[in-house]
């Protein structure tokens, strides 16, 4: 699939000598989800601010739509719609005005029903006339959505676009979301909310120290780098398991009513098959069995521990 964005070899690299990006090299796909994930200074929003031309890169490129960010500034700015993590909006503006406005900085000419629609889909509208400072957190955040997309930008970066809003909002703004991907938009996301990248993320970045240390497919990866679990509920608690189940290096419980076996989510024989046989051979027939995949959580935790 066509690359919207296209990142070569990219670093940036402080006065004080600190280097917040070490050649990262990035294409995200036209109409795609593309969760950013990594932990706290580890570069996610200095990579989204050079691609916004918000900061200047040490070395490397960025394109666009096609557009060089730092050559057609203009061209390739304009293409983008960023929602960044600070409550940054001029307090005493009302809604309309300060979208309105926004729209205006482009170039674009006035459009009440194109601003009457962004603010009905972020639920904005009964606002429309308040200023900025009356307004919760969440319902700033929905603002800072709405002036991103004024100029119907064709790329949306949200840079932690739920941080601090209730459960309600963020299920709100997952559901705009799927409606900007569906409607053509590309959408870029960090987030801090694995469940979010998850639930809303196609194809998945992570990105410690500067690095990009993976980009894959979320499918691949819960099946790459998960396991699942079985917990397996014996009929009669066992004081301790027999050595002709030490293949299988189950986890037995303290209270010896249940033993867990972790197998491979990649491989097609997962073998709990031969684990239930073996233990009814084993004289510790089974009552009950459930089963839990891993979460894109610990898989993450999982690829920090593991990188030095």
């Amino acid at each position: 699939m066509q690359a919207i964005v296209s990142v070569s070899g990219l670093s940036k690299v402080y006065a004080t000598g600190f280097r917040a990006l070490n050649g990262v090299t990035l294409d995200v796909r036209r109409g795609e989800i593309f969760a950013l994930l990594g932990p706290n200074g580890a570069g996610k929003t200095t990579l989204i601010n050079v691609i916004c031309g918000v900061a200047t890169a040490t070395a490397g490129r960025v394109l666009v739509g096609g557009h060089d960010i730092v050559g057609e500034y203009r061209a390739a700015r304009s293409m983008i719609g960023l929602v960044p993590q600070e409550l940054t909006t001029d307090a005493f503006e009302t809604v309309w005005a300060t979208v309105s406005f926004s729209r205006g900085l482009f170039g674009h000419r006035r459009n009440p029903a194109l601003v009457e629609r962004v603010l009905r889909d972020l639920s904005l509208w009964d606002k429309r006339d308040s200023t900025i400072m009356t307004l919760s957190g969440g319902m700033k955040r929905r603002v800072l959505v709405a002036k991103a997309l004024a100029h119907e930008p064709e790329i949306l970066f949200l840079d932690e676009p739920t941080a601090g809003v209730d459960v309600e909002l963020r299920q709100d703004m997952w559901q705009l979301v799927r409606r900007l991907r569906d409607s053509g938009v590309t959408i870029i996301l960090t987030t801090h909310y694995l469940e979010e990248a998850e639930q809303l993320a196609e194809r998945i970045g992570v990105i410690n120290k500067g690095e990009m240390i993976l980009v894959e497919e979320k499918a691949a990866i819960m099946r790459k780098f998960g396991n699942r679990r079985v917990i397996v509920t014996l009929q009669t608690p066992a004081g301790r398991l027999p050595e002709s189940l030490a293949a299988y290096a189950l986890e037995l419980s303290p209270d010896g009513g249940q033993v867990t076996y972790t197998c491979d989510t990649s491989q097609r024989d997962t073998g709990i098959r031969p684990l239930l046989q073996a233990l009814d051979a084993a004289g510790l027939p089974f009552a009950d069995l459930q089963t839990k995949e891993s979460s894109l959580e610990e898989i993450f935790v999982g690829l920090l521990r593991d990188k030095p």
